[in-house]
């Protein structure tokens, strides 16, 4: 398995991370469902919680995967 981008990570939170698509993308998926859910109960203000982590990954405070791998560059 190919490891997984940092800067597609980071982007799909910043842009899709209300959706979780940066979680699923890790493959973290129940963490991701639980951001799409959040977000929908919320009415769309639980998306910052998904912007917030992209800018994390981006900058390096988040470096694994889901399975502990580390992103690439």
């Amino acid at each position: 398995m190919e490891p997984k981008k940092k800067i597609v990570a980071g982007l799909l939170g910043l842009f899709l991370g209300g959706f979780g698509a940066h979680q699923f993308y890790l493959g973290n998926t129940k963490r991701g469902i639980i951001q799409l859910i959040v977000t929908c109960v919320t009415c769309g203000l639980g998306a910052l919680w998904g912007e917030i982590e992209g800018i994390m990954i981006l900058i390096g405070k988040i470096t694994t995967d889901a399975n502990g791998n580390e992103l690439v560059d």
